[in-house]
């Protein structure tokens, strides 16, 4: 995958919450072991189609020390639907059990090179990206995943472990670029 970060640090962000907090990579990474950056929006039927496993994943390794972080890097003046206040509301809505935060700019997801809606970046806890992809093989249903390429890959770095899929073709609505 041309482009990937996978063995390479991870670019530092210093961004706004939905929790009206400035959330800054950095402090993730002296808390957590990992983080989960993931790349995300209210109006993608595939992130509400994740939304539960996601919240599951937060709710299994938070205890482990593993944090997911969406990041909605979505243009609001084309998508109305992804504006802050939006945000706001989609993830009092969705019950979102992790920060959700915005990259206004755009420049977060251009340097994580993300293309998708969602698409997900695991660091390590120096900031190292381990993986990066999809969730896992159903964008669908959860019923029918077979590959939990996200799940397996936290579960592999927490035990210390190589990665077995480090990489993966994230699908989904494309990131909606400002003109």
């Amino acid at each position: 995958m041309p482009g990937t970060l996978i063995n390479r640090y991870a670019p530092d962000f210093e961004l706004p919450g939905i929790d009206d907090e400035v959330h800054h990579l950095a402090r993730y990474l002296e808390e957590y072991r990992a983080v989960v950056v993931i790349f995300m929006c209210n109006h993608c039927p595939y992130v509400r189609s994740y939304l539960h496993r996601l919240k599951q994943l937060q709710q299994d390794y938070r205890e482990q020390g593993v944090i997911l972080v969406g990041i909605n890097a979505n243009d609001a003046t084309q998508y109305p639907d992804d504006s802050f206040e939006n945000m706001k509301n989609f993830a009092i809505e969705q019950g979102l059990n992790f920060p959700y935060i915005r990259d206004i700019t755009q420049e977060v997801a251009h340097c994580f090179g993300a293309s998708n809606t969602p698409e997900t970046f695991l660091l390590d806890r120096s900031g190292i990206v381990r993986y990066q992809g999809l969730i896992d093989d159903s964008s669908q249903l959860a019923e029918n995943v077979t590959v939990p390429y996200l799940k397996n890959a936290i579960a592999q770095l927490l035990n210390n472990e190589p990665i077995t899929t480090e990489c993966t073709d994230a699908i989904g609505c494309s990131i909606k670029w400002r003109y």
